[in-house]
C-alpha cells in the first residue's frame, strides 16, 4: 500500500535513512519481494525512460499530426543564448521523451504519458552530477514515484480530474524530490522542493489543443523540468516553503475540482480555445480524425 502523506513517508525515511529507501522498503513489503528484485525491476523502468531520451534527441520527425518533433534535437544542438549545462541538457531531454510519446513511442508515464518527460530529464541528466551514479537515479526514482503515490492518494494525477497541474505539476513535484535525492539533499529539504515545484504550478490548466497530447503538453515538460530543479536549488540551498507539502497537495486537489470541464482536458478552453488553437484541431480533424469527435 503506497504512502498516503508525506508526513507518514517523511517518518519512514528517518527509519531507512532516506525517502528512496522507504519506499523501497514498502514496495519489498507490498510485493512480497526481495530488494534486489525490486531494485532492478525498476532499473528496467529506468531503462525505458533512457532509451526514450537518446530516442528523441536522435530522431527528428514529426508526429502524426505533423504539430510536434524535432524541437528537442534542434535544442540539443543548438548554440546556447541564455543557459547552458544541466538546466539547458535537461530541457532538451524533457522535450525528447515527450515528442517519443507524441509519436506514439515507448515512455514511463510519470506519472502520466503527457508529463512522461520531466523524471526522465531531471534523472538522466543528474547521472555524473556531483557523483551520482545510475543506482543512485532509480533510488531517487523511488523516491519520486513514492511521492507521486502521495499526490495520487490526496489529490489526482488526472489532467481530466484536475487540470495539468496534476501532470506537469505533479511530474515536476516528482522531479524536485528526484534531484534532490540525487544531489544527497535531505528528506525534509526534498519534501520542500515537491512544495515549491507544486505552488508554482498550482492552477495550471489542461487545454489540449485538438484533444491531442501535443500542443502545448510537449513544451509543458521543459517549462515542468526547468521548475523542478530550480526548485530542487533553493530547497538544497536550506529555503524552506511555509505550507507543508501535504497541504498544498491537498490544496492542488481542491483547485482541480473547482476548474470548469473546459480546462480540464477537454480542449474546450485555454490555449485549446483560441483561434488559432481553433484552426488547428479543425486542420487535425479533416486530416487525421478528430480525436473528440
Amino acid at each position: 500500500m503506497a504512502y498516503t502523506s508525506f508526513a507518514e513517508l517523511l517518518k519512514a525515511a528517518e527509519t531507512h535513512g532516506s525517502l528512496g529507501d522507504a519506499a523501497i522498503h514498502r514496495e519489498v513489503e507490498d510485493a512480497n519481494s526481495d530488494r534486489d528484485t525490486v531494485f532492478e525491476r525498476m532499473s528496467q523502468t529506468f531503462c525505458v525512460m533512457e532509451e526514450a531520451t537518446t530516442r528523441g534527441l536522435a530522431e527528428t520527425e514529426l508526429s502524426r499530426s505533423g504539430l510536434t518533433g524535432g524541437q528537442a534535437a534542434a535544442l540539443d544542438s543548438a548554440t546556447p543564448r541564455i543557459i547552458d549545462g544541466r538546466m539547458r541538457k535537461a530541457i532538451a531531454a524533457a522535450l525528447a521523451v515527450a515528442e517519443v510519446n507524441a509519436r506514439m513511442g515507448r515512455v514511463v508515464a510519470a506519472p502520466t504519458g503527457g508529463a512522461s518527460g520531466v523524471l526522465p530529464a531531471v534523472l538522466v541528466t543528474g547521472i555524473g552530477s556531483a557523483g551520482a551514479t545510475r543506482d543512485d537515479a532509480v533510488r531517487a526514482l523511488f523516491a519520486a514515484a513514492a511521492v507521486g503515490g502521495v499526490i495520487a492518494a490526496r489529490a489526482t494525477l488526472s489532467g481530466a480530474a484536475g487540470g495539468c497541474q496534476a501532470e506537469i505539476g505533479s511530474a515536476a513535484a516528482m522531479g524536485a524530490v528526484a534531484a534532490v535525492e540525487l544531489a544527497g539533499g535531505t528528506p525534509q529539504q526534498a519534501g520542500h522542493a515537491a512544495a515549491f515545484a507544486l505552488q508554482g504550478l498550482l492552477g495550471l490548466v489542461c487545454d489540449p489543443v485538438g484533444g491531442l497530447v501535443e500542443v502545448p503538453c510537449v513544451s509543458r515538460n521543459a517549462t515542468g523540468t526547468a521548475v523542478a530543479l530550480s526548485s530542487a536549488e533553493m530547497a538544497l540551498a536550506g529555503l524552506r516553503f511555509p505550507i507543508p507539502l501535504d497541504e498544498v497537495i491537498d490544496a492542488m486537489g481542491q483547485v482541480g475540482r473547482s476548474l470548469p470541464p473546459s480546462l480540464r482536458e477537454t480542449a474546450l478552453g485555454g490555449l485549446a480555445a483560441t483561434p488559432t488553437g481553433r484552426g488547428l484541431s479543425s486542420r487535425l480533424c479533416r486530416g487525421v480524425g478528430c480525436p473528440n469527435g
